[in-house]
């Protein structure tokens, strides 16, 4: 499985332990940046990765800021992108399995342990797309995006 990572500085430590741990379990990561500290403007990176995800170069994606809100409202701006920002495995779990979420929104302010908590739930869980409504919903969201406003 391929995977999307980005942040902004306020994230970049967190982007970086997780892309050693997701590494060593076999997942081949792509880093989208950023590479340091120094502060950035998250949108930037948001849509980039929002991108990389739309265009199937990823099959997904990790956003990380701050608080996780900034980077997921410029990931949901990407047409095709449903990025949820996660608190805890069971958001996780669900985002997958019931909302079809593309792309995980990360606070950097989370402990790591609890993250990688979070992304394992998220990529073990399986979308649901046997239950009818969960499916609907999504066609519902697909439908509204793509008619011109």
């Amino acid at each position: 499985m391929k995977i999307g990572i980005t942040s902004d500085h306020r994230g970049y430590e967190t982007k970086q332990n997780l892309t050693k741990y997701l590494a060593s379990k076999g997942y081949n990561i792509i880093d989208y940046g950023t590479n340091s500290t120094e502060r950035v403007d998250y949108p930037k990176y948001g849509f980039i990765l929002g991108e990389k995800v739309a265009s199937k170069e990823v099959d997904c994606g990790i956003a990380i800021c701050g608080s996780a809100v900034g980077i997921s409202i410029a990931c949901n701006k990407v047409k095709g992108i449903r990025c949820g920002k996660l608190n805890n495995e069971e958001e996780a779990i669900h985002a997958k399995e019931c909302d079809f979420v593309n792309i995980i929104a990360l606070s950097g302010n989370l402990p790591l342990e609890q993250n990688i908590n979070i992304v394992e739930a998220y990529l073990n869980a399986k979308e649901n797309l046997s239950d009818p409504l969960y499916k609907k919903r999504m066609e519902q969201i697909e439908e509204y995006e793509n008619n011109e406003r």
